[in-house]
């Protein structure tokens, strides 16, 4: 087995994800790897808020991606700090894209090593019939997936 470097975890601000973001910075404080949280905004949302803008002219899509991007980034800290990371090298991106494809994407521009999800995100009804970003990442990712349960 080879020595992991670099540990991305998925972040998409539900319960889960921050139970897998607390687990990825203590494996990371343990093995001395880098630590990407990575989020995705998922381009589903852009397309309602470009369908807004376009009707209303009040919403600009780069403002609220960016006012997005403050927000997540927020909630990130918040978990990064209870999880008391020590000495942790931790680096944020923020992707926009289908979840998955996104994911899968950075894992490969970043070399991430391991990919650590929760096991549940923020569903709805689309990814009960068409599957949850979850179950897609098991079948597409390029590299090992461990899945973070909350805890009982």
């Amino acid at each position: 087995m080879e020595k992991i470097r670099t540990i991305m975890v998925g972040y998409d601000m539900s319960e889960y994800a921050g139970e897998a973001l607390k687990y990825a910075v203590r494996l990371a404080e343990n093995t001395g790897a880098e630590l990407v949280v990575v989020n995705v905004i998922n381009q589903r949302d852009v397309d309602a808020v470009q369908l807004v803008a376009m009707e209303a002219g009040s919403v600009s899509v780069p403002e609220w991606i960016d006012k997005q991007e403050k927000i997540r980034s927020e909630a990130m800290d918040r978990i990064i700090e209870a999880a008391e990371p020590g000495k942790v090298r931790i680096r944020r991106i923020f992707r926009v894209g289908v979840p998955f494809m996104a994911l899968v994407q950075a894992i490969l521009d970043e070399g991430a090593d391991l990919m650590v999800m929760g096991t549940r995100g923020r569903s709805n009804l689309a990814g009960a019939i068409f599957g949850t970003t979850a179950e897609k990442m098991f079948r597409k990712c390029p590299v090992p997936l461990l899945s973070v349960r909350k805890p009982s």
